[in-house]
C-alpha cells in the first residue's frame, strides 16, 4: 500500500492486509526482536565503560582543572544529544513527506530520539556547573560571559538581552520541554500503533511532525547558539544553527546505519530490511556528509571573505595553538576521503560497507565537536590556565567514552524492549517491497 492509499481501503481489507504481513516468516520474534540476554550483556559492557570514563573525568577535574573536564564532558554530551536530535529530525521528516520505505527502519530512529530527555538531563549538569561556577560569584566555566566582572564590556552590554543567566535557564527549560514532548509523544503513538493497529495514528503523527519541525528548528538553532557559539561571546555566525543541524543529522543517521548493520550481522531483520534499505541509508549518510561539508565551507568562506575580527578570531585560534592538525583532519577525513570512498553505490548496499561508513562518520562528528568546544578551555577569553597539551588528552578520551558509554547502554536496552520495526504501520507493506531505481 502506498502512503497515499492508507485511507482508501475498507477496515476489513486493511485488517486482512495486516494479518498477511504478520503471518510472514520474517515477522517472527526471532527476526524482529533483539534477544534479551545478549542485549543485556552488551548494555552492561557499555555501562561499565561509561562509568569508568565518568569516574576518570571527575578525577581529571581535580588533577587538571574543572574547565577542561567540563569541556571534555560537553563534547560527549553534545555528541549524544546530536545523535538523538538527528534521529528526532529524521522521524519527523519521514512522517511529513510520507516516506513509506522507512516504516521498516523508523523504530531505530525512534529509539535514538526517545533518549533526548536523558541527554537534556546530561546537559542540565553542565548548566548547573556553569551557573555555580567555581571560585567566583556569578561566574561561568566555559560560558565566560557569566563572569560578573565581564559586565560593563561593550559586547556583553550589547548582547545582554540575550546573554543573561535568567534567560539562559528559561531557554534551557524550553528546549528540554519541546524535545521531550516531541520525542515521547511520537514514540508513544508509534508503540500504541503496534499494540492497536490503528492506521489513523499515522495521520496524527504526521500532523505533529509538521508542526514539530518548526519547533525543532528554532529550539535546536538557539540551543547551539547558547551552548556552543556563546562560549566565545565575541563570536557570531548566522550559519551556526544550520551547521549544528548538519552535525546532528549526520550523527543520527550514522547511529541508525550502524545499528542496522549490526542487527543484520547478528541475524536480525532478514527479509525486512533489505539491500535496498541499506542503499537508501547509505545515500542519506553520504548526502549529509556532503551537506555538512557545504555548510562548514560556506561558513568558513564567508567569515574569511568578510574579514571581521570578531568572527575571524574564532577560526584563527583554531588554526593555531596546536589545533591546526585537527582542522586538517576534518577537512580531509570528514569530507574528501569519505566522498571518494563512498560515492560508489557498492559500499552503500553492503552491510559491512555501511557499518564502516557509519563508524567513520560518528568518530568524525566527535572530532568536529572537539574542534568546536575544546579550544575554548585555554582560549584567551577569561582563560588563565596552562595548557597541558597531549598530556591532557586522556581526560578528553575518558569523558567522551564515559558519556557515550552510558548513552550506548541506554540505547541498547531501549532497542531490546520493543520490536525493531513498526509492526502495524500501514506503510509497512510498501517498505517490505521497497526497491531503488537509482
Amino acid at each position: 500500500m502506498s502512503s497515499a492509499a492508507i485511507g482508501s481501503i475498507t477496515e476489513e481489507a486493511y485488517t486482512a492486509q495486516q494479518d498477511r504481513i504478520a503471518a510472514r516468516p520474517d515477522m517472527g520474534e526471532d527476526n524482529i526482536m533483539l534477544p534479551a540476554a545478549p542485549a543485556g550483556k552488551i548494555a552492561g559492557a557499555y555501562a561499565i565503560v561509561g562509568l569508568i570514563g565518568l569516574v576518570l573525568t571527575v578525577i581529571g577535574a581535580v588533577v587538571l582543572n574543572v574547565k577542561h573536564a567540563l569541556a571534555a564532558k560537553e563534547v560527549g554530551v553534545f555528541n549524544a544529544a546530536a545523535m538523538s536530535l538527528g534521529c528526532l529530525a529524521m522521524v519527523m521528516i519521514f512522517h511529513a513527506i510520507k516516506a513509506g520505505w522507512t516504516a521498516g527502519i523508523r523504530r531505530i530512529f525512534e529509539t535514538g530520539m526517545i533518549l533526548l530527555p536523558i541527554c537534556w538531563l546530561g546537559l542540565g549538569v553542565c548548566v548547573i556547573l556553569e551557573l555555580l561556577g567555581p571560585g567566583r560569584e556569578g561566574s561561568g566555566v566555559l560560558l565566560t560571559w557569566l563572569y560578573a566582572e565581564k559586565q560593563g564590556t561593550f559586547l556583553i552590554d550589547h548582547k545582554g538581552a540575550f546573554l543573561n543567566p535568567v534567560f539562559f535557564v528559561v531557554k534551557f527549560l524550553l528546549y528540554g520541554g519541546v524535545w521531550s514532548f516531541l520525542s515521547i509523544r511520537l514514540y508513544d503513538l508509534s508503540r500504541k500503533q503496534d499494540a492497536t493497529g490503528d492506521r489513523w495514528l499515522t495521520a496524527k503523527m504526521r500532523r505533529l511532525s509538521c508542526a514539530g519541525l518548526l519547533l525543532f528548528a528554532v529550539s535546536t538553532a538557539f540551543f547551539s547558539f547558547d551552548f556552543a557559539m556563546a562560549q566565545d561571546y565575541r563570536f557570531f555566525s548566522t550559519m551556526w544553527g544550520v551547521y549544528f543541524f548538519a552535525i546532528s543529522a549526520l550523527a543520527g543517521i550514522s547511529l541508525v546505519a550502524l545499528t542496522l548493520s549490526l542487527c543484520r550481522f547478528f541475524g536480525r531483520l532478514n527479509g525486512v530490511v533489505t539491500q535496498e534499505h541499506f542503499h537508501d541509508m547509505g545515500k542519506l549518510v553520504f548526502a549529509f556528509t556532503c551537506f555538512w561539508a557545504y555548510i562548514a565551507f560556506s561558513q568558513y568562506f564567508l567569515i574569511w571573505y568578510s574579514n571581521i575580527p570578531e568572527e575571524t578570531a574564532w577560526y584563527t585560534f583554531r588554526q593555531q595553538n596546536g589545533w591546526m592538525p585537527l582542522f586538517t583532519v576534518l577537512t580531509v577525513l570528514h569530507f574528501a576521503v569519505p566522498f571518494v570512498l563512498f560515492v560508489s553505490r557498492l559500499p552503500k548496499r553492503s552491510t559491512l560497507g555501511l557499518g564502516f561508513m557509519a563508524i567513520w562518520m560518528i568518530v568524525l562528528t566527535v572530532f568536529d565537536l572537539v574542534w568546536v568546544i575544546r579550544p575554548m578551555v585555554y582560549a584567551p577569553v577569561g582563560g588563565e590556565l596552562t595548557n597541558p597539551g597531549a598530556a591532557g588528552w586522556w581526560l578528553d578520551i575518558a569523558a567522551v567514552l564515559g558519556v557515550l558509554g552510558i548513552f550506548g547502554a541506554l540505547f541498547v536496552r531501549k532497542l531490546a524492549s520493543a520490536p525493531l520495526i513498526c509492526t502495524k504501520d500501514p506503510m509497512l507493506v510498501e517498505a517490505l517491497s521497497h526497491k531503488n531505481y537509482v
